[in-house]
């Protein structure tokens, strides 16, 4: 499976994570040259050689006008990463100018790439919105963002989401993402690290931090990696075929960098939270519906097996599998929606086949075709909800259904 690895022990923003996937690129001068001629107005990405505690790896700098935006705006001040403030800037629109939301959506939409890079970058700019709807108390159409909703931040946010889209990984995951600590200055006073509008975004997400002081993690990074990353943990075994090191401009103790690790790993051998209760005094008719609503809410697998309990009486012993980022969101909706008191939970390592779907022209009509491979096997099953439609639409059996198909 094709895998990026991104190693976060100095955080994450997002000029560090485009420099460290622009290393991954096979040709990041055609890249750079494509960004900038996307439709960003005055703005232009350059890439620069960067050497953080002899590790030389690339530091990507936004130009407004000719100009980095630290140089048009702010002048000094304590962040490392991406050269502006850009966190907890959601504030009344009385007191502050900005960019709105709905400006950030137009302009977006008028630029020259695909639909899906604009879809991502949307995306991560609403993590954001919502962050700061939540800090300040304001909705988000009435958020004026500052320095995240100018050119050079967007330029960041979609130069990573054409990164990825071209990449193309079929899995990210990431480590968990030091924070840093003490306080950052900014237009509303000093501020705890993280920021609290990183700290919103990054519900959920294994953060943490090893005493370094400053701002590791901003909005926007905290935002790219939440919107992509499909698990947070340590490396898993890869077989690296590319390695990038994104640079920040502030120099630490330790080497200042995101980095990007390019691979393969094993045909998905993922870990997955295995939940388990045994019931025997519920309905079964609530049990259906407690195992249609673990469904609904992301799990991967649920099913009930037969089991004897205490007293002689028979029951039920339900098994949920999802993946871990969400296992205490199925612990709270068995608990909501059984009659369990305990709920037992395990990891476990699974083995799965690569999947994808593709569809067929049948005198019927369309029927999706699940394929699975992997392990020198190959499987391919009719979707199940199109034979059904069939066969209702038209009055015949399943397998007449099949017989066509075949």
């Amino acid at each position: 499976m094709k895998t990026l690895y991104l190693e976060c022990s100095m955080g994450a923003a997002g000029d560090m994570l485009m420099a460290a996937l622009l290393e991954l690129h096979d040709n990041p001068k055609d890249f750079l040259e494509r960004l900038n001629g996307i439709g960003l107005p005055d703005t232009v990405v350059t890439a620069e050689p960067s050497v953080k505690c002899g590790i030389t790896g690339t530091h990507v700098k936004v130009l407004i006008n000719g100009r980095e935006e630290s140089e048009h705006r702010h002048g000094e001040h304590d962040h490392h990463h991406e050269h502006r403030h850009e966190h907890s800037h959601g504030g009344q629109e009385y007191q502050h100018g900005g960019t709105r939301y709905c400006d950030i959506e137009r302009l977006i939409g008028s630029l020259n790439v695909t639909v899906t890079v604009k879809e991502n970058a949307l995306e991560v700019y609403k993590l954001i919105a919502e962050a700061e709807s939540h800090v300040h108390g304001v909705p988000v159409d009435k958020i004026h963002f500052h320095e995240i909703g100018d050119t050079d931040a967007v330029a960041d946010i979609v130069g990573v989401c054409i990164l990825i889209e071209e990449i193309d990984p079929e899995i990210i995951i990431a480590s968990p993402v030091n924070t840093g600590g003490g306080h950052v200055r900014c237009s509303h006073g000093i501020l705890p690290v993280p920021a609290p509008a990183t700290a919103h975004i990054l519900q959920n997400v294994p953060i943490y931090n090893d005493q370094t002081k400053g701002e590791l993690c901003t909005p926007t990074g905290a935002a790219l990696l939440k919107h992509f990353v499909k698990e947070f943990r340590t490396m898993p075994v890869i077989t690296v075929s590319k390695i990038g090191y994104g640079m920040g401009k502030k120099d630490f103790e330790k080497a200042n960098c995101v980095r990007a690790f390019l691979g393969t790993t094993g045909n998905a051998q993922e870990e997955v939270a295995e939940l388990s209760c045994n019931l025997d005094d519920i309905m079964p008719e609530s049990l259906a519906f407690a195992q249609q609503i673990l469904f609904d809410e992301g799990a991967l697998d649920v099913y009930t097996v037969p089991v004897g309990m205490k007293k002689g009486r028979t029951g039920f012993q339900l098994t949920c599998l999802c993946n871990n980022e969400i296992k205490d969101k199925m612990v709270s909706l068995i608990f909501k929606h059984t009659t369990t008191l305990g709920i037992r939970t395990h990891t476990c390592r699974r083995y799965t086949l690569q999947r994808e779907q593709t569809e067929v022209q049948t005198k019927y009509g369309t029927v999706r075709i699940k394929n699975a491979y992997g392990y020198g096997v190959t499987k391919s099953k009719p979707e199940y909800e199109d034979i059904a439609r069939i066969a209702r639409e038209n009055g015949i059996s399943i397998q007449d259904v099949l017989k066509g198909i075949e």
